[in-house]
């Protein structure tokens, strides 16, 4: 079985250093030029430390890196691995690539002739914090992955950070203490090379970490200037107040998660996923307590344990449970402003209105 490293990030330089710095004698390092994505294509180029091996042109309707990507790169690594002539493989994302679509994908359809052994992020420290915590957009940065690529910049470096085993960046950095709080269970390195023959990749590990709605309780709540805070509430929240304190909520927050109970929403379970300063509120489905006891198991495990530990004897599983990271973060703030956004014991969510429900529209808790 062929072990694959998966490298990530969005300054170009960096993580091209990294990625070269994995090549070794008997390894294929897969690079992607996207100069010409968009007019609708991509250069593909596998190399060795002898030269390059393979090169494909690879044409599409539309400029779409993912689209390049999928199927072609599976059979490429697939080709590489019957081959018997080498012991590793290293696929060098583009700038603003997803590693979890790929890692999935090589799991999916080609689990017995590879292995992503390390998803490896790579941060450039001097503009790390600046970029998960900012309002850029991805194609503002000049790297989209497609024509309609609308993300946030920040959405994209704290997603590969996210999902990583491994992280290069400095640990004495500001960079590197938000890194640290954002994943606390990735291995930290200085040097890529520190990583040649080493397996980290648990797939299940990976989807856990970034599973919507869902926290996890930091292995430690200060990290240098990253800090990670914490709420809770078993009372739901009054969706006005919450909607205009949205923009100081996430201020200096690089990513917030959680699930959330709306006053106006009491059947749907909503996720709060924000990334720099975007927010998105989606519904994850239905409370438990709602649900009949044979459909528990459509909820994510995570959930139905902390509910098995926190159930009220009223309201059941609802309640609120979200979590801040940035790099100093006003915590004693934070805390004051999501309390003032909490119903209050005299105030009747049907006399509420709801600025969430435009949004929230479509969107079933079935």
């Amino acid at each position: 079985m062929l072990p694959v490293t998966l490298v990530s990030g969005v300054d170009t330089a960096t993580r091209d250093t990294a990625a070269t710095d994995l090549l070794r004698p008997a390894t294929v390092l897969v690079e992607y030029d996207v100069r010409g994505l968009a007019g609708g294509s991509v250069v593909r180029i596998a190399r060795t430390t002898d030269g390059v091996i393979d090169r494909e042109v690879i044409r599409m309707n539309h400029p779409c890196v993912s689209c390049a990507m999928r199927g072609t790169l599976v059979e490429l690594l697939r080709s590489i691995a019957v081959v018997g002539r080498y012991d590793a493989a290293v696929v060098n994302l583009p700038a603003a690539g997803d590693p979890e679509a790929l890692a999935e994908e090589i799991a999916r359809d080609a689990s017995e002739e590879l292995q992503v052994s390390v998803v490896l992020a790579v941060v450039e420290a001097s503009s790390f914090v600046a970029d998960a915590t900012g309002e850029e957009l991805v194609r503002d940065r000049g790297i989209p992955t497609a024509a309609e690529d609308n993300r946030a910049l920040a959405e994209a470096v704290v997603h590969q950070v996210e999902y990583a085993d491994a992280v290069l960046v400095d640990p004495g950095s500001a960079a590197g203490s938000l890194v640290q709080a954002l994943n606390p269970q990735a291995r930290i390195v200085v040097r890529s090379r520190e990583l040649a023959g080493v397996t980290l990749h648990d797939l299940a590990a990976a989807r856990a970490r970034i599973e919507p709605g869902t926290i996890t309780a930091p292995l430690r709540e200060e990290i240098g200037p990253a800090r990670t805070f914490l709420f809770s509430s078993d009372r739901p929240f009054h969706p006005e107040r919450l909607y205009d304190a949205l923009e100081d909520l996430v201020d200096k927050s690089a990513r917030g998660k959680g699930t959330v109970w709306l006053a106006t929403q009491p059947r749907a379970r909503l996720g709060w996923d924000s990334f720099g300063t975007n927010i998105s509120l989606g519904v994850l489905g239905r409370w438990l307590v709602d649900l009949p006891a044979d459909r528990w198991p459509e909820v994510s495990s995570s959930h139905r344990a902390r509910s098995a530990f926190e159930w009220h004897p009223e309201h059941g599983d609802r309640a609120s449970y979200l979590s801040f990271t940035g790099v100093d973060l006003d915590v004693w703030e934070l805390e004051r402003r999501l309390n003032g956004c909490v119903l209050r014991a005299d105030e009747e969510a049907r006399s509420l209105t709801d600025p969430f429900a435009p949004y929230l529209e479509g969107s079933t808790a079935a």
